[in-house]
């Protein structure tokens, strides 16, 4: 079951691209997007991703933790990001296998992939939006943006 609006975020301990150690409560004090994505290299992903690259300054001028989490390893992730110029995080769940998007509750066992689903966690590490979609379907940038203009607030 994916974890509600109004709960604490689960902590998480996870691999970055360049396999530096980055824990959720290291940004206490500052809101984070938290995007779970099936795979690097794939078309929908790849396409999302891009998106929230071309769109990043509006994620740090609130000052927005941009965190993507995908089951691959962190050499696959750091490739992915150099290959598409990505500025932000991405981090690996590879091992245990989706162990933070289980805790999240968007592991998809048939697939062994974690669904497209997004999470706004405020500095106070509490879940305050989440977009969760259908498998093979895109998340709209219009749901960032009204996420944003709400931490604004």
């Amino acid at each position: 079951m994916t974890i509600d609006i109004g709960t604490p975020a689960p902590n998480f301990s996870l691999l970055d691209q360049h396999g530096a150690e980055v824990r959720l409560d290291d940004f206490r004090g500052q809101p984070v997007v938290l995007v779970f994505y099936p795979l690097a290299f794939s078309g929908i992903c790849t396409g999302e991703l891009c998106t929230l690259r071309d769109n990043y300054a509006q994620f740090s001028e609130p000052g927005v933790n941009l965190l993507a989490i995908s089951v691959d390893s962190h050499h696959t992730l750091r490739a992915f990001a150099e290959q598409e110029g990505y500025d932000f995080t991405l981090l690996a769940d590879f091992w245990p296998h989706g162990g933070v998007a289980r805790e999240y509750g968007v592991f998809l066992e048939e697939t062994g992939v974690a669904n497209r689903a997004t999470f706004v966690i405020n500095g106070d590490g509490i879940v305050r939006g989440r977009l969760v979609t259908a498998p093979g379907q895109a998340r709209d940038f219009a749901w960032y943006q009204q996420q944003l203009a709400e931490l604004r607030k």
